[in-house]
C-alpha cells in the first residue's frame, strides 16, 4: 500500500467528475501496466455476489450516470499537476494519463430491470488501462443507485396507489447520495421528491410544504397558513402538527371558507408526529365533517416500508419517506464487485474461496412459465440456450450507441419486470426459495480452460 502526498490543489469541477474519485490503487496498477505495455483487451463484469438477507431481487439503476462518466473521463490539469507530485508517479506517466479516455464498448441491463446474484449488470470491454481505472466509479455508481432502486420499489409495493415522495436528502451520507437516491427512488415508483436539483437536472416532480419553524416563526397558527396559502394558491399544504394536531385540522376547518373566498384552496394537511394512524382518523373526520372533505392527508416522520403497509389502512392519501430508503437502513450496503473475466483472448477468473468467478464474455438469458420468471441461465455470448438475453449494447467506442430512456420509459419497465416475478418474490418478507441462475455448460467448461491455463505457479 502507497500513502499519497499531502499536496493540495484546488480542484477545478465538481468532485464527482473527478478521474481523481477513485482507489489509489487504479493508479498504481494502472502505472505498472504502462511500465510493461499491458494494453490488450480486457473483459470486467460487474455483478452482485449475493442477496441481502431481507431483498428478494435488486433492481438495475445507476447506468445513465455511469455511460455520463464513461463519457467524460478525463484528466484535468490541475489533476495532472497534482499526481505529478505525488510518490510513484513520474512525469512520463502523468503525461501519458493526459491523453487517456475511454474508448471501450459497454453492454448492460437497462434501467429498470430486475436481476439476481452473479449476473452482470453491467460488463466493460477495452483496452486493460481504461477498463481498470473506472473500477471504482462504476460500483459506486450502480451499487448505489440499484440499492436505493431496490428500497424504492418496496415501498411502491407496499401502498400502490398512494402519493410517495422521497424527503431523504438531508439525511443522506452525502449529496450526491442524496440526488441519486432522488432519481433511482423516481425511477422505482416514487411520485416524486423534495430535492430540488434532481428536478432541474432529470424533470422529476418536486414536492414541498413548509417546516415547523414556518409555523413557530409566526405569532398564530393561523397567520402562518393564511400567509402560506396567499404564498402558494396552487399548492398549500399544510403542517398542522406544531402545537395539536387536532386543533391544526381544526384550524383548517375555520380558514377554510376565507381562503375559498379569494379562491385559493387548501389541497392538504400534513402529520408528521405521534401516532400517524389515529392522527389522520381524527383529522379526516374533523375535516370531513367541517366541510372539506378535498383535503388530502399526507404523513411523514422516519417511515419504512412496514410502516408504509400499516398506515395505508389509515386514511391518509401519501408518504414523505426519508432515511429508510435514502440510506436503505435495513440493507445499506450490496456485495458489488468489478472482475476481470478475459485478458488478451484469454479467460480470466477469481478462484479465492468463496469469491470464485465465471470467465469469459457472458449473456444472462431469461426464461418465463406462464408469463412469470422461472430461472436465469448465465451464459457464454454465442451460446443459445433459449430465454431473453438481458445484457443489451449501450457504449461503442466510448459513446452512446443510442438516448438514455425517459424517466418514464423507466417506470415502466420497473413495472413490467416487477409484475414478471412471481408472488413469494414480490413479498417483503424473504422468499423460502432462491432464485436459479444457472451457468451453462459452456461457461462452466470455459472455467476448467481458465483453471488450466493460469494458476499460482512462477511466471515463465
Amino acid at each position: 500500500m502507497e500513502a499519497a502526498g499531502a499536496g493540495r490543489i484546488e480542484p477545478r469541477r465538481d468532485p464527482g467528475d473527478s478521474v481523481l474519485l477513485t482507489d489509489l490503487y487504479q493508479l498504481t496498477m494502472l502505472k505498472a501496466y504502462w511500465e510493461h505495455g499491458m494494453n490488450e483487451i480486457a473483459v470486467f463484469d460487474l455483478f452482485v455476489r449475493r442477496l441481502p438477507p431481507q431483498r428478494n431481487f435488486l433492481l438495475a439503476a445507476g447506468l445513465a450516470p455511469a455511460l455520463d462518466y464513461l463519457e467524460g473521463l478525463r484528466f484535468e490539469p490541475d489533476e495532472l499537476e497534482w499526481l505529478e507530485g505525488q510518490p510513484g508517479f513520474p512525469a512520463e506517466f502523468v503525461h501519458w494519463l493526459a491523453d487517456l479516455r475511454f474508448r471501450g464498448d459497454v453492454e448492460a441491463m437497462p434501467e429498470g430491470t430486475v436481476f439476481f446474484p452473479e449476473e452482470p449488470v453491467l460488463r466493460v470491454t477495452a483496452p486493460l488501462p481504461q477498463a481498470q481505472l473506472v473500477e471504482t466509479r462504476l460500483i459506486s455508481l450502480i451499487n448505489f443507485s440499484s440499492l436505493i432502486a431496490s428500497k424504492a420499489v418496496r415501498f411502491a409495493s407496499a401502498a400502490p396507489g398512494t402519493v410517495l415522495v422521497d424527503f431523504g436528502l438531508r439525511r443522506s451520507h452525502g449529496s450526491e447520495a442524496g440526488l441519486l437516491a432522488a432519481r433511482s427512488a423516481y425511477l422505482a415508483g416514487f411520485d416524486g421528491t423534495a430535492t430540488v436539483a434532481a428536478g432541474q437536472r432529470w424533470g422529476i416532480p418536486t414536492y414541498g410544504t413548509m417546516a415547523h419553524s414556518y409555523v413557530q416563526a409566526h405569532d398564530s397558527e393561523a397567520e402562518a397558513f393564511l400567509r402560506f396559502a396567499r404564498a402558494h394558491p396552487d399548492n398549500a399544504v399544510l403542517l398542522i402538527d406544531t402545537y395539536d394536531t387536532e386543533a391544526g385540522a381544526a384550524t383548517v376547518v375555520r380558514l377554510a371558507p376565507r381562503l375559498r373566498a379569494e379562491r385559493i384552496e387548501i389541497a392538504g394537511v400534513r402529520l408528521d408526529s405521534g401516532d400517524l394512524a389515529a392522527h389522520a382518523h381524527r383529522v379526516r373526520r374533523i375535516l370531513d365533517e367541517g366541510g372539506c372533505p378535498e383535503v388530502r392527508i399526507f404523513a411523514s416522520s422516519s417511515l419504512d416500508e412496514y410502516d408504509v403497509v400499516r398506515l395505508a389502512l389509515a386514511p391518509i392519501d401519501g408518504f414523505g419517506v426519508g432515511s429508510a430508503l435514502t440510506v436503505s437502513t435495513d440493507a445499506p450496503t450490496l456485495d458489488s464487485v468489478y472482475k476481470l473475466q478475459e485478458y488478451a483472448g484469454r479467460p480470466r477468473r477469481k478462484r479465492s474461496e468463496g469469491k470464485a468467478t465465471w470467465p469469459g464474455r457472458k449473456q444472462v438469458f431469461r426464461r418465463y412459465a406462464d408469463g412469470l420468471l422461472s430461472g436465469d441461465v448465465l451464459a457464454l455470448e454465442e451460446e443459445d440456450p433459449g430465454g431473453e438475453p438481458l445484457l443489451r449494447p449501450v457504449m461503442r467506442a466510448g459513446k452512446r450507441v443510442a438516448p438514455d430512456p425517459t424517466p418514464d420509459e423507466i417506470r415502466e419497465r420497473v413495472r413490467s419486470s416487477c409484475a414478471s416475478l412471481p408472488e413469494e418474490l414480490r413479498s417483503l418478507e424473504p422468499a423460502g426459495t432462491v432464485y436459479r441462475v444457472e451457468p451453462s455448460a459452456g461457461v462452466r467448461a470455459l472455467a476448467g480452460e481458465a483453471d488450466l491455463l493460469f494458476g499460482a505457479g512462477d511466471p515463465p
